[in-house]
């Protein structure tokens, strides 16, 4: 790897402009990598990816993968596997370069044609339903995130996740497939018991009824992920006020993440 990337600072190629990948992107970028370019074939993604990285060229595949350092492959799980063994079935894989993908039903398995070809494997997926605006960008402070690495390289994946702002949660191999089905389950549920309940409260003539909604909803989501073990804002603000310690161990100050980085 070159100076840029043993100093920490990477060049960051998107493959994806979906909703995750330019968010991603955007959030790297806020931690001073630099944005080579990012991938966007529809109206619509170039559209996205312009609002989001106006500065970052609109790249094909091969070119995008053969200038980062860091390459993020933001795409669909089905689609991910036939990616991968495409680009290694083509050379363009670099030894050293890290790849990360943000499909929640893979661990690093998939992307062995490209450990094959001497790249880093890392999966990490944000547990966020993303709207692909700058709103993301704060959600990700507030979000967990699943990563799965082998060992000697976790650290890179979890040190990646704390420069986006968020929570690294390691999630081994064989446990991604049960993953993405926790996650699955909330994202259609949550929408379904909205749309049903918005619908009837329609009916009989609420007007706005997500607004309506809304208190009732937030309270109970949040008192139901606190009984599940999620602290509550009002603990967290309590443990800041007696100067106790978080969830994670570390002090109130220190919300346990920094050490990643720190090298502790």
């Amino acid at each position: 790897m070159n100076a840029a990337a043993r100093s920490g600072r990477l060049g960051l190629g998107i493959v994806g402009a979906g909703r995750v990948g330019p968010v991603l992107g955007a959030a790297l970028a806020g931690a001073g990598h630099a944005v080579v370019g990012i991938s966007a074939v529809s109206a619509e993604s170039r559209e996205r990816a312009q609002a989001m990285l106006p500065q970052a060229p609109i790249l094909d595949v091969p070119t995008l993968v053969e200038r980062s350092e860091l390459v993020i492959l933001a795409v669909p799980d089905s689609e991910l596997p036939e990616l991968v063994a495409g680009l290694a079935a083509t050379g363009t894989w670099q030894p050293g370069q890290l790849v990360l993908h943000t499909a929640p039903g893979h661990g690093v398995g998939v992307l062995r044609p490209a450990a094959e070809a001497g790249a880093i494997p890392l999966a990490v997926h944000p547990a966020l339903e993303f709207t692909g605006t700058s709103l993301d960008l704060a959600r990700l402070g507030e979000s967990w995130f699943a990563v799965t690495a082998p060992t000697p390289v976790l650290p890179i994946a979890q040190a990646l996740v704390v420069e986006m702002g968020g929570e690294p949660v390691v999630i081994a191999e064989q446990d991604r497939p049960a993953y993405a089905e926790a996650i699955a389950t909330a994202t259609a549920f949550s929408r379904s018991i909205v749309e049903q309940s918005t619908g009837i409260l329609a009916g009989i003539g609420v007007e706005n009824p997500g607004s309506f909604l809304s208190s009732l909803l937030r309270s109970a989501v949040d008192n139901a992920l606190t009984r599940a073990g999620a602290p509550s804002s009002l603990d967290v603000g309590l443990l800041d006020e007696l100067g106790g310690t978080r969830p994670g161990g570390g002090p109130a100050e220190d919300d346990g993440r920094g050490w990643y980085l720190r090298g502790e």
